[in-house]
């Protein structure tokens, strides 16, 4: 008689959906520096499918790639671009983290948080080509959703009233509502695409996945234990198929 055990190791990422994917950046910044240790004045970082591919912090200063196929597929230029810009931002965070302290008449001696969540998803048609799904673009203060657009009607959203302001000053300003639709649906979706096909493109060149079988003695005599042991196959789930074979075939393993 054979008692199958069957083990299968993914690797230690998230699992994502195979039909849908998704590019995200987010920036916290704190109103004074926090003596904590790995906690910074000011962190970005982007996601590609809710794993991290690049990451700033104050204290570098530099940005820089999580994942190898980044490293090595982008050039010296994109990354020194993509400090500059985030060091322009963490400036923004900073003037923008005062007027709101001013505005709602809060202590400066608090520590107070501001954090910006952009990006896009995507999801695969009949042809494997991946089309816009949804944007998101939204402003987190002290924990309680700020301010946030609206992409299909091309609109702020206020969900507190000290965002209001905010609100009307930027509904106004076309340019800016332009930009940002523009923004997730072609530019981010593009960047999207194209780390998708990078990161694909090195699991393609990564060593195939492994399958071993082995048996051992099980507690009873007329018993045989086959273990099937597979790894590898990060980081899509699988579905593993056992057919039966001859048992007078299968060898123990004394």
């Amino acid at each position: 008689m054979l008692i199958i055990s069957v083990l299968a190791l993914l690797g230690s990422g998230l699992l994502v959906n195979c039909e849908k994917h998704s590019l995200t950046y987010i920036y916290t910044a704190f109103s004074h520096p926090v003596k904590l240790p790995g906690i910074h004045e000011f962190t970005a970082m982007g996601l590609l499918d809710n794993k991290m591919i690049d990451y700033y912090d104050s204290t570098v200063q530099k940005k820089v790639p999580k994942q190898d196929w980044m490293k090595e597929r982008l050039q010296k230029e994109y990354w020194d671009k993509g400090t500059q810009s985030r060091q322009s931002k963490q400036q923004w965070f900073k003037v923008n983290i005062d007027i709101l302290i001013n505005r709602m008449r809060q202590s400066s001696n608090e520590t107070h948080v501001l954090q910006w969540m952009h990006g896009c998803q995507g999801e695969e048609d009949e042809n494997g080509n991946l089309q816009f799904e949804r944007g998101m673009d939204m402003y987190n203060y002290d924990g309680d959703d700020f301010l946030s657009f609206d992409d299909k009607n091309q609109v702020w959203v206020a969900p507190a009233d000290a965002a209001l302001l905010t609100k009307r000053k930027w509904d106004d300003v076309t340019a800016l509502k332009d930009y940002t639709k523009g923004y997730l649906e072609k530019e981010c979706m593009e960047w999207l695409n194209t780390f998708l096909t990078y990161s694909k493109q090195q699991l393609k060149n990564a060593s195939s996945p492994e399958v071993h079988v082995f048996t051992t003695k099980a507690k009873h005599s007329s018993n045989v234990v086959l273990t099937c042991l597979a790894t590898g196959f990060y980081p899509k789930e699988i579905t593993l198929i056992i057919k039966e074979m001859d048992a007078s075939s299968i060898t123990r393993m004394e």
